[in-house]
């Protein structure tokens, strides 16, 4: 049996649906059930909560780790990986980030380096994939795009974001028994792009202009507030747009992991076209927020 944490979150989900594709018995862990009405058959729903996690473990062979990006981020995941080493998992799949170290000025990133570091001595067998920015995190910008402006605190900075069901396809292949023991998986997308290229592709996408427009950093963290952001993460976007207006490991393409699992990299532009609908403001995201975080 697979356990899938986060399991309504963004990569959670998609996680989920990729087993139930391959045939693979799979669980979900979940705090509110309502949120797991969408799943497809088969999927085993255990509500719960990562900080008390026992019931959900019961069998399982293999886990996938992920939990919200708050402050409670390292005493849950370190939680949970204590009660999986109690209960027999054979193997943890962490999901983690690129350029999460001790020293990163990103909040997060220090925490996932933190229980990456816990992993590793647990005992367990144990797997870390390290995503680049997420594509779908530009569902956030849609109100802006509506009105032709993707409005970023982002300089000329370079990202290589990463389609979800990319980092889907090599989770599952993991939870499968694929991959080596101790394996730290990086994942980026085919490209690394500017906002201003960034820009370009969803003006392709959605068929009308879409310009950049290079946002004052103190002016994205009070629109976030404003959205109904709390303050510690609003504090810690600043942190990361920071790290990647310095250059952030993010802006270096690293297909190795796709090329290893035979993951076909999903580009931007590919992105952007199947969620045109999204981006054009028609059709509400399924996820807007890939952190757990939803305004209030």
């Amino acid at each position: 049996m697979i356990l899938v944490t986060g399991a309504t979150g963004l990569t959670g989900s998609a996680v989920i649906r990729a087993c139930v594709a391959e045939g693979l018995p799979v669980r979900a862990l979940v705090r509110d059930r309502a949120k797991a009405a969408g799943f497809p058959d088969g999927v085993e729903v255990v509500t719960g909560d990562l900080l008390a996690p026992e019931p959900a473990l019961d069998g399982v062979d293999r886990a996938l780790l992920i939990s919200s990006a708050d402050r409670r981020l390292v005493e849950t995941q370190q939680t949970f990986i204590d009660a999986a080493k109690r209960a027999g998992v054979g193997h943890v799949v962490k999901l983690s980030g690129r350029g999460c170290r001790s020293d990163s000025g990103f909040r997060f990133a220090r925490m996932h380096a933190d229980v990456e570091r816990y992993l590793a001595g647990s005992g367990l067998a144990w797997s870390v994939l390290r995503p680049s920015q997420f594509m779908p995190v530009y569902f956030r910008e849609v109100p802006s795009i509506r009105d032709g402006v993707l409005s970023l605190p982002m300089g000329e900075a370079k990202l290589a974001p990463v389609d979800v069901g990319d980092i889907a396809r090599v989770a599952v292949a993991l939870l499968r028994g694929e991959g080596e023991d101790g394996g730290r998986y990086e994942l980026t997308g085919p490209e690394a792009l500017t906002m201003t290229e960034v820009a370009a592709r969803l003006a392709d996408a959605v068929g009308r202009p879409v310009r950049y427009v290079d946002a004052d950093p103190a002016a994205q963290r009070e629109r976030l507030l404003a959205a109904g952001i709390p303050a510690f993460f609003a504090d810690a976007m600043d942190e990361l747009f920071a790290e990647r207006r310095a250059g952030a490991e993010e802006s270096r393409v690293d297909l190795g992991t796709h090329e290893k699992f035979g993951v076909r990299p999903t580009t931007f532009a590919e992105f952007a076209r199947r969620n045109a609908a999204v981006f054009r403001g028609e059709v509400p995201p399924s996820h807007r927020w890939a952190s757990g975080w939803q305004p209030a």
